[in-house]
């Protein structure tokens, strides 16, 4: 390895030695204070690295593939890190000396989270969904107390071990047929392959993306999803829904890119069965919900389903404009997600915190008279999330839908436009629990100050509405990764 392949892995580590020193911070001197510091300085110190490894992109080894778009996504989980951290500050207080663990467990899942961003083989891949989700598992059942957290913890360990078994049972018949574990060998050898084997490379692929996609929740996959966001700890739970699902989503769009898997019309039909089943049944199920944390999980089943369709339309694009244009959609999309999301449990961690039944929708009847900074950054996140003009999420959308129409998805189009009307209906519950008015309202709090949450909350409010007021600076940055 030379200078600069080394430089190009500084935001690996500098997560490796933020780890590092948490671990002998918390062998020397227990201080949850510290740990907290610790960590915020190691995470602005990656976000450093990040923008310093742009001048050296480049493969490093046949592992690990350093670009722009990835350094993006790296910068993007990070910020949403920095954000998980301030809402984890005060979130567990009652656990005392026990708190500077969760600071190494986050550290070492965004850490996994970057690997698996930026793995161009298999072993790369396994190995960063693996230390993102054995640190995971510790996050969501840190808080001693409640039953729920520790049930969550071992639903998503069970469920996620059976996935990593599918993963490796899958990469071992991708090799068996291939002869490459690496994403571009896969996909220089997979045409001779498929010729020779051809149900040995489908059932190992689709085993992969059966693995993966429990990663991300699609249907039918989707079971542990409200469970788990229900039981783990709000900022966990936020964590769990930017962060680990980005990273894989990316993780998925190298694989299936460098793979050229778009060239197999059988897992088109399974990967659009699929998407159409995560946009009905997730916009469906959540009609149901009354907790919030489980709606924004069922949310999040169809908000995977549409991104799903960016990946079938690569199947049909036709000339370099559709191709850019995909890749400007996966940007801009999984990014207005992403910050959307992380604006809705600002908000949810600041007024719900780790109490279950303050996260019913009859816990936020009147916020807009309660707090209105964190009411309004609720709505304009529940809005982007419906797809409403002027956020993040209507830009995000027209993507969808102008590839849709180029691709000639008309089904998906349809699941697409059917799914968005249904979500507008229970993002909509949630605008009017927060403006109802009752005579057991809770009176207005007078506050001398805004809070750290607070400035969170409206800072994203404000990224959401930029996103989708004036996008064309985005767009040309993500045209040019």
């Amino acid at each position: 390895m030379n200078t600069g392949q080394l430089m190009a892995l500084m935001p690996i580590l500098m997560l490796s030695l933020t780890a590092v020193v948490l671990m002998i911070q918390a062998s020397i001197k227990r201080d949850q204070g510290l740990a907290w510091w610790i960590t915020a300085i190691g995470f602005l110190l990656t976000l450093w690295g990040a923008g310093y490894a742009r001048e050296f992109t480049q493969p490093v080894t046949m592992l690990l593939m350093v670009d722009d778009w990835g350094l993006f996504f790296t910068t993007l989980i990070l910020v949403a890190s920095l954000v998980t951290l301030i809402l984890s500050k005060d979130s567990f207080s009652p656990e005392g000396e026990r708190k500077e663990e969760y600071y190494l467990l986050l550290v070492l899942s965004v850490l996994g989270a970057v690997v698996l961003i930026q793995s161009s083989h298999m072993a790369s891949l396994l190995l960063g969904m693996e230390l993102m989700g054995v640190a995971l598992y510790g996050m969501i059942a840190f808080p001693e107390k409640g039953e729920l957290p520790l049930e969550a913890a071992i639903k998503y360990l069970v469920l996620s071990a059976c996935a990593s078994a599918m993963l490796l049972f899958g990469f071992a018949l991708i090799y068996a047929a291939t002869g490459d574990l690496s994403y571009g060998g896969m996909g220089a050898k997979a045409a001779a392959a498929f010729s020779q084997e051809p149900l040995v490379l489908m059932a190992g692929s689709a085993m992969v993306l059966a693995g993966l996609g429990f990663k991300l929740s699609v249907v039918p996959f989707h079971m542990w999803t409200p469970d788990v966001y229900q039981g783990a700890p709000t900022p966990v739970t936020g964590f769990l829904a930017t962060v680990s699902k980005g990273a894989v989503f990316v993780a998925l769009t190298r694989f299936y890119l460098d793979g050229q898997l778009y060239q197999y019309d059988s897992l088109i039909m399974a990967l659009s069965v699929v998407a159409m089943a995560s946009m009905l049944v997730g916009n469906w199920l959540a009609l149901r919900q009354d907790n919030i944390k489980r709606l924004l999980a069922y949310s999040s089943i169809a908000h995977f389903g549409y991104l799903l369709i960016v990946l079938i339309a690569l199947a049909a694009a036709q000339s370099t404009m559709s191709s850019e244009l995909i890749g400007q959609a996966i940007t801009f999309y999984l990014a207005a997600y992403i910050v959307t999301t992380l604006a809705a449990f600002t908000v949810i961690a600041n007024l719900a915190g780790e109490d279950d039944s303050k996260s019913m929708l009859s816990a936020f009847e009147g916020l807009f008279w309660r707090n209105p900074v964190q009411a309004s950054a609720l709505t304009v996140a529940m809005l982007s999330f419906a797809g409403i003009p002027l956020t993040a999420g209507f830009i995000g959308k027209f993507y969808l839908i102008m590839l849709s129409i180029q691709s000639q998805l008309w089904v998906l189009l349809g699941a697409l436009v059917l799914g968005s009307a249904i979500a507008i209906y229970y993002y909509l519950r949630i605008i009017f629990a927060m403006s109802k008015t009752s005579g057991t309202m809770i009176k207005t709090e007078s506050r001398a100050a805004l809070g750290a949450q607070d400035i969170v909350a409206a800072l994203l409010l404000l990224l959401v509405l930029a996103l989708g007021s004036w996008p064309q600076p985005f767009i040309e940055f993500a045209g040019a990764l």
